[in-house]
């Protein structure tokens, strides 16, 4: 299981959408991947969950966390080998044990834990609250948004990710990404 929560190595520049639900990750991700003319590591959580869901009507269960893991990890390697100098990642293994640990009870697989831990990225976009929460099949945290942001924040900094919190509009958002990434970009091909 070990081999199958490790990144592979690769020379573009890799960046995350973090935060809360409801957020704008999916469609930030999905802005960014357009401009640069690459590919985008979808969300792998969101189609296990509502596949679950359409299939069982059961919600995310501790035991659905390895496999999510997994499913995250081989797509961003799968990816990782197609993007031309930047890959966008709707999510990370850290957002899964932030998640984890909101839900149960500080809990989280210890293996899970140490490769949210140990893979790395160039930069993590913390998307704030300001977006309108839209309710979905998954979605069950509008009023405590303020606490998973502050969850969220709280792992960038215990573990020295280094972070940019984006807030306002899409297009606001969107145009304080790219400059961040192009930055990342002119400095990764020094």
């Amino acid at each position: 299981m070990e081999k199958e929560l490790s990144q592979v190595k690769s020379n573009c520049v890799k960046i995350v959408l973090f935060g809360p639900e409801s957020t704008g990750k999916t469609t930030l991700s999905r802005q960014l991947a357009r401009y640069y003319n690459s590919v985008w590591v979808r969300e792998y959580a969101r189609q296990y969950l509502q596949n679950k869901w359409n299939n069982e009507r059961k919600t995310c269960e501790p035991t659905d966390l390895i496999p999510i893991a997994i499913g995250q990890i081989s797509l961003e390697n799968e990816l990782a080998s197609k993007a031309n100098n930047v890959l966008i990642c709707d999510t990370d293994l850290l957002e899964t044990k932030v998640y984890s640990e909101a839900y149960y009870i500080g809990s989280c697989d210890p293996t899970l834990k140490k490769y949210a831990i140990e893979n790395s990225y160039d930069l993590y976009f913390l998307t704030y609250i300001d977006i309108p929460w839209e309710a979905d099949d998954l979605r069950d945290k509008p009023k405590e948004r303020l606490a998973m942001f502050n969850a969220f924040e709280s792992e960038l900094k215990k573990y020295n990710k280094p972070y940019v919190i984006l807030t306002g509009s899409k297009e606001k958002r969107l145009k304080e990404a790219i400059n961040h990434i192009d930055k990342l970009i002119l400095n990764n091909t020094k």
